[in-house]
């Protein structure tokens, strides 16, 4: 099996600690590791290194290297711009060999918090036996909720399709995303739904014949592509075709679209670090404050103060804010407004305050 990791993206909702410059991915937010060094760290033990392939912006590849020494070169595919799932996972399969066409292909984001990595790999397992029996299917890992989470994508389960191992496999009924709090309340309490993962297991011609079906302009650029692979010149021809790829969503474009896709429910302590409020309930109980760098405070509870070592933060008499201190950018926030990060950004690239972002 091969594995492909996303690291390309910008992980704006954790801003001002993930910047364009060095994004959440290469950033140390629940250990001495990066969360890309976590991701390949939970998967080392499960396939080889050498079939573990890191999908990113051509500007974080020395970044890429860096965290990964051992890592083979050929293993980093570099896109020249941002197009979306659909146009990355275009890109590496063009890379791959006819012979890889018969292996499945694994592919996660590297951004996520997964805490029980031998469950992890179980339901790996059976997510693979699924689709190896049924090669036409496209499956994806539900992470079953623990609250009403309005910033995540929600898998409603259908008709039970199978059993592998302690796993059962679910048709996908349909997907929402980011469900008002009163929708996710409700999903919560029916347990038909799971939050989307965004972890995907499927065979690369499969995939292939979907991006010619549902993007049809995207699949005539990635045979453009293929052709040129291995041959001089080849890097002129991705940037030229990359470039006009549409910036197509994977859920919108294809699973959504497709019929034959199927869920299998999993409680590995999943979580996407999408934003501060998910960060600090993955390192500290929902009434407890979490404290990381130089903090004083008197009458202060329930906070979260991310900071460093050579900057003192104060607080008095605060209580459910979030506080995140990098060397040139002071945040503050409600624990609850945590996911309006993205609309302080919008402001500051308005006032073309570029140098903060």
């Amino acid at each position: 099996m091969k594995v492909l990791i996303l690291a390309g993206g910008r992980g704006t909702r954790l801003w001002p600690l993930s910047r364009k410059h060095k994004p959440k991915q290469f950033q140390k937010l629940i250990s001495d590791k990066t969360m890309l060094q976590e991701t390949v760290g939970r998967l080392s033990s499960y396939v080889p290194l050498a079939n573990i392939f890191i999908s990113t912006n051509k500007e974080y590849v020395r970044e890429v290297k860096k965290e990964l020494p051992k890592l083979q070169k050929d293993n980093i595919i570099a896109e020249p711009m941002s197009r979306e799932r659909v146009a990355a996972f275009a890109l590496f399969i063009a890379q791959l060999k006819e012979k890889d066409f018969n292996q499945p292909i694994l592919v996660l984001p590297s951004d996520h918090l997964i805490k029980e990595k031998k469950d992890f790999q179980k339901a790996l397992s059976a997510a693979k036996n699924f689709i190896q029996k049924n090669p036409q299917y496209i499956a994806a890992l539900g992470a079953n909720p623990s609250f009403p989470d309005t910033g995540l994508g929600y898998i409603k389960k259908g008709k039970l399709l199978a059993k592998e191992n302690n796993f059962k496999v679910y048709k996908i009924a349909f997907f929402k995303e980011k469900p008002n709090l009163k929708r996710a309340r409700s999903y919560l309490a029916s347990r038909n739904y799971f939050w989307n993962m965004g972890i995907y297991l499927f065979f690369p011609a499969l995939f292939i014949e979907l991006i010619e079906q549902f993007v049809p302009d995207n699949y005539q650029r990635y045979k453009s592509i293929k052709k040129a692979v291995g041959k001089p010149g080849f890097a002129k021809v991705v940037q030229k075709e990359y470039s006009k790829m549409d910036s197509a969503n994977l859920e919108y474009s294809i699973i959504e679209n497709y019929e034959k896709v199927a869920v299998l429910p999993t409680s590995v302590g999943w979580s996407d670090i999408g934003s501060w409020t998910v960060l600090k309930s993955s390192l500290a109980s929902s009434d407890k404050s979490f404290i990381k760098g130089n903090y004083i405070g008197v009458d202060s509870k329930n906070i979260m103060v991310y900071g460093s070592s050579d900057k003192l933060v104060a607080g008095i008499g605060v209580k459910d804010l979030v506080i995140a201190a990098t060397e040139d950018i002071i945040l503050i926030c409600h624990k609850d407004q945590s996911q309006k990060v993205k609309e302080l950004l919008k402001k500051l690239e308005k006032e073309k305050k570029f140098d903060y972002i």
